[in-house]
């Protein structure tokens, strides 16, 4: 059973992916694929210097991720030309992922609606909250400044647009409590629904 879990930067889809591993899934992040398809040596890596330059490089070669980030958030051109080269390979990681994992499944994917997974889900789920709320936690948990926050939740599709393609939404502007709570219930469905 292979459930996508969604949402924009801030959302709590972490901590949503969290309580469904303690109810016995299995996670897969897409962010870690990300990162592997990136790392120094791979193809990966290879055809983003060609794209983008060795000015995207640390000194011992590894990519500086805050240089790349620099250049394809001004761009969404820029920004499709990483994805065309990095998708592929993040999506055929997955896929081997999959084909070798038992029971129940979920693949952390914040792009879901961007990329057009070609994977093929059981249920897709979209954690939502105000955008309020994902600035605060964005500032208070990982640094960053209103201002990236404001930007990095802009540069992604809305919270609408994920909620379209969604079979369950979570809304993650409660308690860690009632969110365990209603993650909880969410995954007790899908996993009911599929034994059905």
């Amino acid at each position: 059973m292979l459930i996508a879990l969604t949402g924009g930067i801030g959302s709590g889809k972490t901590t949503v992916a969290r309580i469904w591993v303690t109810l016995g899934a299995t996670e897969i992040d897409a962010d870690v694929l990300a990162r592997k398809v990136l790392q120094p040596g791979s193809d990966g890596l290879n055809q983003v210097v060609e794209e983008f330059g060795v000015g995207i490089l640390n000194e011992d070669g590894s990519l500086n991720r805050t240089a790349l980030g620099k250049i394809i958030f001004k761009s969404p051109d820029l920004r499709l030309k990483l994805e065309q080269i990095t998708h592929p390979l993040i999506q055929g990681l997955a896929k081997q992922i999959i084909a070798s994992t038992q029971g129940p499944i979920v693949y952390t994917i914040p792009l879901l609606v961007e990329t057009n997974s070609p994977l093929q889900f059981d249920s897709i789920v979209t954690v939502s909250a105000p955008e309020k709320i994902r600035v605060q936690r964005l500032v208070a948990e990982r640094g960053m400044s209103e201002k990236d926050a404001r930007s990095r939740i802009s540069a992604q599709v809305t919270d609408q647009e994920r909620e379209a393609v969604a079979d369950h939404v979570i809304d993650s502007n409660c308690t860690l409590e009632d969110l365990s709570i209603r993650a909880t219930a969410v995954f007790q469905s899908i996993v009911e629904d599929n034994q059905e």
